[in-house]
């Protein structure tokens, strides 16, 4: 009855499974090369945007107002509005700035990028937010006189900023492009 009791007991021990953690590894994300074409429509403006963002124009009483730049293999949609300046430009830049520091309160850093092109008369700031925030990135660019554009980058899933940084970056990229190729239409 022992050795029963002694044999059952090894049993029960000696089949335990060693549990091993996984090793650390980084999720590997194949994002398409940018390839970029310029973009024309009915607003006052023209830039190169990237092939895999399709355009959704955004209308309102027959008035342009903006763009999407819808991004469906990133789950992703810089949306983009557009102001014609009347000696309003202040008005603009505090808006976006608010807009801006609404999200940082939820951020763990912002960081800014200002944007200036002498050749086509353009500035603007691109600001990047880190963490939990809505909008990873946020811009405008404006020719100082007539024209203000400002955009933002939203993701249709909870904003897991480690997550979704391979696709912010990849947009970021973008954005740039769009700041750097940006003409005016007088």
């Amino acid at each position: 009855m022992h050795r029963l009791i002694v044999i059952l007991i090894c049993f029960c021990f000696a089949c335990q499974q060693t549990n091993v953690p996984k090793p650390k590894a980084f999720l590997r994300l194949d994002y398409p090369k940018a390839k970029y074409q310029p973009l024309k429509t009915a607003m006052p403006f023209l830039f190169k945007k990237n092939k895999i963002a399709t355009v959704e124009t955004i209308t309102k009483n027959n008035q342009l107002l903006g763009l999407n730049l819808n991004y469906n293999t990133l789950n992703a949609t810089l949306y983009l509005t557009y102001n014609n300046l009347d000696n309003n430009l202040q008005t603009y830049l505090s808006e976006a700035k608010s807009i801006t520091q609404k999200h940082a309160q939820m951020a763990r850093e912002v960081s800014e990028r200002s944007f200036e092109n002498e050749t086509t008369k353009t500035f603007g700031k691109l600001y990047e937010l880190s963490g939990p925030v809505a909008s990873q990135l946020q811009f405008y660019i404006s020719d100082n006189k007539k024209h203000f554009l400002s955009g933002a980058l939203y993701f249709k899933t909870r904003p897991n900023y480690d997550s979704i940084l391979p696709a912010v970056d990849y947009v970021k990229n973008d954005i740039l492009k769009l700041m750097e190729s940006i003409h005016w239409r007088n």
